[in-house]
């Protein structure tokens, strides 16, 4: 596979810079971990949050570089393309869960892993999910629509969410319309876990604002692609991110910016901030020319979905191996070098070092000119 001939060298630092950061706050070597590392507990925002997001406003600018080629296709050609790649990733999300497929049972024999209790919703999961919505509706309507539905989408959902909660807080964690809609359509089986009880952060219900991370991705892409290099654009995409951000504050007073509910006021507030940061990469690669520090974040950024499927499986591997008894590869790392760095510097040592042997098989591939593509 060769890498198409049309690269914006900005996106690629930026969707590299997405992957690599993905990688480092998924994988510390230990508990220990520095809070602006971790996510916040629930209402909030810390700059970790701002990753997935800013993966899905990435997955909307390079959508705004491909789809011109979709005016040759016929319409069951680009309905074909968008399914197809929807169903690899979503089925691969999936995958990443059942992995690694197999578990010894009571008596101590391999049997196959049940189904009745993978989780069936995820990060790539939502990533297929909200880019196929996304991608219809920026094929069948024009862009002036697509703004309005995705406006539409961000009140109705606040809407639905103050509504259909539990009273006297719609907005909890068990008692939120879309962990009901998660709860019925699922089961608990199917769910996430890891807050100590089951609830989905990438629920049904709220994977549509996200739905909305990548339309306004694919506006500002296509309004880089028009303006973005003059001072001009530049200026206008920095006050478009501004009023985002101001208009996210005013609404967290009434929803709360929540990445675990994907509330709208934390979509909008993520747009504000991505429109910022893509505008500081452009100034500085296409204004000031400063270009060879992207060499780092354009290997992650030229095979984001195979990188990021390798982090999380090479980590799963990592975990499953024991060097000794009870003792996980990633604990006997941590605690026989990394700890010596201190506590918290070790665990951060540990996601560094993990992320750079992903981005070494990055470069092996980017040097072959291999680019794995769904």
């Amino acid at each position: 596979m060769t890498a198409p001939k049309q690269r914006f060298l900005a996106l690629d630092v930026f969707r590299g810079m997405t992957i690599c950061f993905m990688i480092i706050v998924n994988t510390p070597g230990s508990q220990f971990n520095y809070s602006p590392l971790e996510h916040s507990h629930w209402n909030g925002f810390t700059p970790t949050d701002l990753v997935f997001p800013s993966f899905l406003f990435a997955v909307g600018n390079a959508m705004s570089f491909v789809m011109s080629r979709w005016d040759s296709l016929r319409q069951s050609q680009v309905l074909a393309k968008i399914f197809k790649r929807t169903f690899i990733i979503f089925l691969c999300g999936f995958l990443l869960y059942w992995f690694p497929f197999f578990e010894y049972n009571d008596a101590h024999r391999l049997v196959l892993s049940p189904f009745s209790h993978t989780r069936i919703m995820g990060v790539l999961q939502r990533i297929a999910l909200a880019y196929c919505i996304a991608s219809l509706l920026i094929y069948y309507f024009k862009p002036g629509t697509v703004v309005a539905v995705s406006i539409s989408i961000l009140l109705l959902y606040w809407a639905f969410m103050r509504i259909g909660g539990d009273p006297p807080d719609p907005l909890s964690m068990t008692g939120n319309l879309g962990y009901k809609i998660d709860l019925w359509l699922m089961g608990k089986n199917h769910m996430y876990h890891g807050e100590g009880v089951a609830f989905d952060p990438e629920g049904w219900l709220s994977t549509l604002p996200s739905v909305v991370n990548v339309t306004f991705g694919y506006m500002v892409g296509k309004f880089i692609q028009q303006k973005g290099k003059t001072f001009e654009g530049l200026a206008k995409l920095l006050l478009l991110g501004f009023a985002f951000i101001v208009i996210a504050y005013c609404w967290d007073l009434g929803f709360p910016i929540n990445k675990k509910l994907w509330t709208s006021s934390f979509v909008v507030y993520t747009v504000g901030l991505d429109c910022v940061i893509i505008a500081a990469i452009i100034y500085v690669v296409d204004f000031l020319g400063r270009t060879k520090w992207t060499k780092f974040f354009t290997v992650f950024g030229k095979n984001p979905l195979f990188i990021y499927l390798l982090s999380e499986v090479g980590a799963s591997i990592l975990y499953m191996v024991q060097p000794q008894p009870d003792t996980d590869t990633v604990s006997w790392l941590y605690e026989n070098i990394y700890r010596h760095a201190g506590l918290y510097f070790g665990s951060l040592l540990f996601a560094v070092s993990w992320m750079l042997f992903c981005w070494l098989i990055g470069l092996f591939l980017d040097r072959r000119k291999i680019y794995i593509r769904v």
